[in-house]
C-alpha cells in the first residue's frame, strides 16, 4: 500500500479501546487524539499543563461532540510526576489498548530534568520508558494492544550514546542531544517488540516519525526565523504531520518492530509509509544496554 493510499479515513473503527497520548494538548499529538477519538477510542490526553489539556479537549469535543475524552497531569521530564500519571490511568483502566509516547522537546535552552537528566534524553525518552513501564500490566495481555513511540530522521545523526554518562550527556550542540534521545526511541522499541515476542504477548511496538511538521516543537529554535522559508513548503501540517503515527497505530496491517514515516523527498512530508532506520538502531546489543541502562536510570522495571 502506498502511502497516498493512506489517510486518516482508513483508521478503523476505534470503539471500545483506551488510548493514551502524551504531549496530546499540541500539534502532532493533538491530532493524533482527535483522530483516535473520532473513531470512537475513549482519548486519555496525558499532558503537563492541564488548561492546555483543558483547550485541547474543547477543540476537540467542538469536532466531534460524541467522544470521549479524558485528562491526565504528566510531566515527562519528572519521573514522580510519571508515577503519579500511571497509578491513577491505572486506577482508572484495567486495560490499556494504544500507549502513544508521543510528547518531546527539541531545540530548548539546555537545561536537565528535575531527576538530574540532560532534557531531551530525559524526556524523549527516560519519561516514556518509564511511562511504558508502569503501564506495561496493562498493556501486555491485551489483543491488539499497541505502543507507538515517536522517533525521529535526526537518529541517524550524531547519536553517539554515552553509556558511562548515560541520560546525563550535556552536548554543546542541542541536535546532536536531540538524535541521541531519538536513537534511544528506536533502540527500546525494537527491545521491546523482541521481549513482547518471547512472552508470547498479543501487544506491538512499533515507531513512527512525522518529518518536518507545523508543530510548536522548534519554537525555542532561535535561527527558526532564518530557515523557515526554506523549509516552510516542505513541512507537513500537523494533522498530516500525525498519520505515521495514526498508522502505526491502527492500520491493520501494521506489525511489531515497524517504523513509519513520510513517503516524501529525504522523508520530510508526505503520507505515511514503511521506512528504515540506521544500522545502528538495529543493533541488538546496544538495544539491550540502552534497556538495561534505562531501567537503572529510571528504577523502572517491565513485567517481560
Amino acid at each position: 500500500m502506498s502511502g497516498q493510499d493512506w489517510t486518516a479515513d482508513r483508521i478503523p473503527e476505534q470503539s471500545g479501546r483506551v488510548a493514551v497520548v502524551t504531549g496530546a494538548n499540541s500539534g502532532n499529538g493533538l491530532e493524533t487524539a482527535r483522530a483516535l477519538a473520532g473513531r470512537g477510542a475513549l482519548v486519555v490526553l496525558a499532558v503537563r499543563d492541564l488548561a492546555k489539556g483543558e483547550a485541547a479537549v474543547a477543540d476537540i469535543a467542538a469536532d466531534h461532540p460524541a467522544s470521549r475524552l479524558e485528562l491526565v497531569e504528566l510531566d515527562l521530564a519528572w519521573l514522580d510526576s510519571v508515577r503519579r500519571a500511571a497509578a491513577e490511568l491505572r486506577d482508572r483502566f484495567e486495560r490499556i489498548d494504544l500507549l502513544v509516547n508521543n510528547a518531546g522537546v527539541f531545540h530548548t535552552p539546555r537545561r536537565q530534568t528535575s531527576d538530574g537528566f540532560e532534557i531531551r534524553m530525559g524526556t524523549n525518552h527516560l519519561g516514556h520508558f518509564a511511562l511504558t513501564g508502569l503501564l506495561a500490566d496493562r498493556i501486555v495481555a491485551v489483543e491488539g494492544a499497541r505502543v507507538v513511540t515517536v522517533s525521529s530522521n535526526a537518529h541517524r545523526y550524531r547519536a553517539h550514546i554515552d553509556f558511562e554518562r548515560f541520560g546525563r550527556e550535556q552536548d554543546r550542540s542541542q541536535s546532536a542531544a536531540y538524535g541521541r534521545s531519538k536513537l534511544a526511541n528506536l533502540l527500546f522499541t525494537y527491545e521491546l517488540q523482541r521481549r513482547l515476542e518471547s512472552a508470547s504477548s498479543p501487544a506491538a511496538a512499533l515507531a513512527a516519525h512525522p518529518g518536518w511538521s507545523e508543530t510548536e516543537i522548534l519554537r525555542d529554535f532561535r535561527g527558526i526565523r532564518f530557515i523557515q522559508p526554506l523549509i516552510g513548503p516542505m513541512r507537513n501540517s500537523a494533522a498530516t504531520g500525525a498519520l505515521a503515527t495514526l498508522r502505526a497505530a491502527t492500520d491493520p496491517a501494521a506489525a511489531g518492530g515497524e517504523f513509519y514515516g513520510p513517503d516524501g523527498r529525504f522523508e520530510m512530508r508526505g503520507h505515511p509509509v514503511l521506512v528504515g532506520s540506521s544500522e545502528r538502531a538495529h543493533d541488538i546489543e546496544l538495544q539491550r544496554q540502552v534497556w538495561t541502562a534505562s531501567e537503572d536510570a529510571t528504577g523502572v522495571t517491565f513485567p517481560i
